[in-house]
């Protein structure tokens, strides 16, 4: 339990995007031209906004499929072509016609899996977790965390997972963290630069207070960033483990975070079992954004080849 007199505060009343995504997840900040593309994964939407121009030039793309996460191409104009997990694996995702292609499918039974959160590691492999599809129910331990190297080699690191979530390094790149949401821990390893293997796998930090760890981001000092799912915050996790600072937002389900600048804008999803007429039902899968004066990491792009 953190004390709360040494914790720094944020407050944020309202989205910067009233959009109600089902499952917002996935914000990614394509540096080169400053816009922030996010899910939803339930809708089957890849969302585009302009921080420089603002909300009114979000632009949506309809998939069908549930897309989970992107990521940047080596060598691609992200403009044109981005990485992109999706229900069976991952894909090349050709932005103006919504076309697709996959390079690698997922394992485990197809209809009952789909892809969910993962990252480029340092050195431009792709890490992603699976788990169960919604119309399966209730998740069961059938998830796998996969890594994947130069978009045709899979191997499976971790399996027996329920829900993997986010995925990240530390600004040395020598520690890899990983959250598995229903145990509400942050996993650490350390990792090997060479080859991509993970050693000496320990807790870095136990949940204990409300809410469920989802997405997170690692800023330039090593601290976490980490979204509380039902939980109506964000959570700034020292590279000891400790609580530093909280975002207190105006709606219970929070997904993910990504730095824009020394801004953090901030997903979620959708709060049905709120009353109607209050502020968690209303701005649920909302954008949000709050500036936390300091700045993430940037991302790797993954290697095709």
């Amino acid at each position: 339990m953190a004390d709360q007199n040494q914790v720094q505060q944020w407050h944020v009343t309202e989205p910067y995007l009233d959009l109600h995504c089902q499952l917002g997840e996935g914000p990614y900040f394509e540096k080169g031209t400053q816009t922030l593309r996010f899910v939803d994964i339930k809708q089957k939407r890849l969302h585009t906004v302009s921080v420089t121009e603002g909300p009114g030039s979000l632009k949506t793309l309809q998939l069908d499929s549930p897309i989970g996460v992107t990521a940047n191409i080596q060598g691609q104009d992200p403009q044109e072509k981005i990485l992109v997990a999706l229900k069976y694996g991952i894909a090349l995702l050709d932005r103006k016609t919504g076309q697709y292609d996959y390079l690698t499918r997922i394992g485990g039974e197809p209809d009952r899996m789909r892809s969910n959160d993962g990252a480029v590691d340092p050195h431009g492999r792709f890490w992603l977790g699976t788990m169960n599809d919604f119309h399966v129910g209730e998740p069961q331990t059938e998830g796998f965390l996969y890594r994947f190297d130069l978009g045709k080699s899979k191997e499976e690191i971790e399996s027996g997972l329920i829900i993997p979530n986010s995925l990240g390094w530390s600004p040395d790149g020598k520690t890899m963290y990983f959250t598995h949401t229903p145990e509400n821990t942050i996993f650490a390893w350390d990792y090997n630069p060479e080859d991509g293997s993970l050693s000496n796998k320990r807790v870095h930090y136990k949940h204990e207070e409300k809410g469920h760890l989802d997405g997170f981001r690692v800023d330039k000092d090593g601290n976490i960033w980490h979204a509380l799912y039902d939980g109506g915050s964000v959570i700034k996790i020292s590279p000891a483990g400790k609580i530093l600072g909280r975002i207190i937002l105006p709606t219970n389900n929070i997904t993910c975070v990504e730095f824009v600048d020394t801004e953090l804008f901030i997903t979620s999803a959708a709060d049905e079992d709120s009353e109607e007429g209050t502020p968690s039902r209303k701005y649920g899968g909302g954008l949000f954004r709050v500036d936390v004066g300091t700045t993430g990491l940037d991302h790797t792009e993954f290697k095709l080849e």
